[in-house]
């Protein structure tokens, strides 16, 4: 499943949530927040307990990306990561892998009898 959120999306709800008003631009400093909130409604039926969550990511820029003290594949683009941080410390980060072959599976119990 792919989620999608525009600008223009970010602008409507920055609007609804009182953040701005009509016309304004959305503060570099919320706009993960008004992000996540549209993002929210996309999946209100998940959880945070339906998504597996590390307890850490550690990049170094030029030599590597761990994963919960684990080695991420090599692959990794450098120049394309993608880092979120909300004040709290918590975070997304986005990292784009190339690959000449994807594969997506279904799990066994999705799977017809």
């Amino acid at each position: 499943m792919r989620l999608t959120v525009t600008d223009a999306d970010i602008a409507r709800k920055a609007v609804e949530l009182g953040v701005i008003q009509q016309g304004e631009p959305v503060p570099s400093a919320v706009r993960s927040r008004i992000v996540a909130a549209l993002l929210q409604e996309q999946m209100p039926h998940m959880t945070s307990a339906d998504v597996p969550v590390a307890q850490s990511i550690v990049v170094q820029p030029g030599s590597g990306v761990e994963i919960d003290g684990r080695p991420f594949p090599w692959v990794i683009q450098a120049e394309t990561i993608e880092v979120t941080l909300d004040p709290s410390g918590s975070g997304l980060v986005r990292l784009t892998i190339p690959t000449l072959s994807v594969q997506i599976t279904k799990p066994e119990s999705e799977n017809p009898s």
